[in-house]
Parts: C-alpha cells; structure tokens; sequence
C-alpha cells in the first residue's frame, strides 16, 4: 500500500477520550515524506496520546491514523517495520553493552547476524559512539543514552522516526549535536521525522513545519513563514523595522507614500514603520525603484516563540467566549 500525496503520516479526524476527557480532538495531521515536522504544544497537549495512536499502542476512540498508508490498529506489523521509535527516557539493559543492545534489538527485528553487526557498527558510528560501543550501558550519560537511542532506530532501517521530547536532560553542546543529527536523518538519508517538543526555539532551529496541539486541538500547521502569514492576516497592526542605504532623511518621506503605513519614527539606527497590513513587497519594489537598497527589512516580534503564544491565546479567548 502507497500513501496518497506522498504523506508519510495522516490522521483523519483522530480522536482519543478518555472518560469525559478528550485528550485528541479530531485532529487532523498531514506530514510530507522526507521532512521533519514538529509537534509543538504544553505537556497535556495530547502529544503522547497522538503518538501512541501512531505506534498502534493504543486505539483512537474515533477516527483513523495512517502510516504510510496503513492503520497501526489493523496492520500492527507492517507499521512496526517501517517506524523508529524514541521516547523522552530510552530504556536498554544497563549491563549490556551498547553494541550488545543494538544487537538485540537487530534480533528481534529479523536481522540477520551479518547484516545486524553490520548496521550495529554503522550505527554506532553515524552517532559518534563507535569508541563506548563496548561499555556497558549503565555507564553512559543521558546525552548518550539518547544517541544510542537514535543508533538503536536506525537499527531498524525506518522510513518514519518518531521522536518525543529527545533533548530533555541533555546538555547545551549535546543538544546542538543532536539537532543537527536531526537535520542529517531527513536531508541526507530521506527519512521522515515527526518530532514532538515543548521546546519552541529547538522546534524552530530544525522543523520543516510545525503544528500546534493546544487541548488535543491541532490550531495551526505549516511552515513558520505560513504561520507568520495567518496570524498576520488576522492582525490590526504590525510593526517593521527598516535600514537601507543611503541612509537619509528622506527615507522616511518615501515610506510615507506606501499605502497601510499609518506612523513612522526613528529609532537609534532604524526606522520603525506602524503598519495596517503586510506592506513588504510594496515597500521593497518602491524603494528600489528610488534608487535605495534595503539592507534590513524584518517584522518585530515575529518568532515561533510569539506566533505560538499569539495562537495560544486565541485558542484561550475562543473557549472563554464559548464558557
């Protein structure tokens, strides 16, 4: 079975309630082969739920989940083959090695001998771990720990690794280590990744896009350009700030003459432009053709950081309106 537009991963209206708490809400994810897509939200979001439905180690109370054209609940074996899986705690038996771990796991995977000493050792090094690969695992500091879990994944060769908060507990170096590793397993080697975090600026550095689960809710999904250009749609007044050269006074009379500018002031080495809508493309073409070249030209304030909280807080309106 193939999947439909190239979606590796799809949920259809996928539900999940537990007694009278809905922990999913009929959401609705599409995730594109070859990317990494961040599932962002507060813990109780619905995160784990979301992936445990993926993992077919729990069924939805309504609606479906497809990996890579099949349902987890129906054909368990045939997504257990091409899924990596890596939670927020890795477990391995402490007093084996981290190569004798791998090759368990090979083992019960169906790997032969040859073929999993093979990937154990590609592993090991791929993850930069070829040197403790003998130790046993007790031995082994968190940050580690969580790269032979990615080493223990690509064991399994998978077409889709899900990953749930995989940098907690690491230190700063090793959580750059382990981004950038992230970034390598989609572009170079073609997989897909589905990583959930509270962590927005990690999110931010490493995701392809994003969705946003508030209350079992997916609220948003895309790039955060597409995030940036809903919310922006929906806002009253933006704020730009602009340099160019040649840097003059008469910079200002120029911008004035841009319609949805409504005020603009100087600001140390900047000018700040009050807006009523996106005026970029307008401000841009109107400065070249005024022999002006803009050397910054950015919207303040707009991070994964506030169009996260910009949507939380609408979600947070809606449901007060509707109490």
């Amino acid at each position: 079975m193939t999947t439909i537009n190239n979606y590796v991963l799809e949920t259809i209206d996928l539900c999940k309630k537990y007694g009278d708490l809905v922990a999913v809400d009929n959401l609705n994810l599409k995730v594109e082969e070859g990317i990494v897509y961040g599932l962002l939200g507060p813990n109780g979001a619905g995160k784990t739920t979301t992936i445990l439905m993926l993992l077919g180690l729990t069924e939805p109370t309504s609606g479906q989940a497809l990996v890579n054209g099949y349902d987890p609940c129906r054909s368990p074996l045939q997504v257990k083959s091409m899924v990596g899986y890596l939670p927020d705690n890795v477990g391995f038996y402490d007093e084996m090695s981290g190569e004798d771990n791998l090759l368990y796991t090979a083992a019960l995977n169906g790997v032969a001998r040859d073929e999993a000493q093979r990937r154990v050792k590609h592993a090991l090094k791929r993850v930069g771990l070829s040197h403790a690969g003998h130790k046993k695992v007790g031995q082994y500091s968190r940050g580690m720990r969580q790269r032979l879990g990615i080493a223990d994944v690509l064991v399994k060769d998978p077409k889709l690794i899900i990953m749930d908060e995989p940098t907690l507990g690491i230190d700063p170096e090793g959580i750059q280590e382990l981004l950038s590793f992230i970034k390598d397993l989609a572009k170079e080697d073609g997989r897909t990744i589905l990583l959930s975090s509270h962590l927005l600026h990690q999110i931010q550095q490493v995701c392809d896009k994003v969705g946003i689960l508030v209350k079992g809710k997916l609220i948003a999904s895309g790039t955060i350009s597409d995030l940036e250009q809903q919310l922006l749609s929906q806002e009253e007044q933006m704020e730009l700030e602009l340099k160019a050269v040649p840097w003059e006074e008469k910079l200002a009379g120029i911008c004035e003459t841009i319609d949805g500018v409504d005020k603009i002031s100087w600001q140390n080495d900047m000018l700040l432009l009050e807006c009523h809508k996106d005026i970029r493309e307008d401000l841009v073409r109107e400065l070249i053709a005024s022999n002006y070249c803009p050397t910054h030209l950015a919207l303040r304030g707009v991070s994964l950081d506030s169009i996260y909280l910009r949507y939380f807080h609408k979600e947070e309106e809606y449901h007060g309106k509707g109490s």
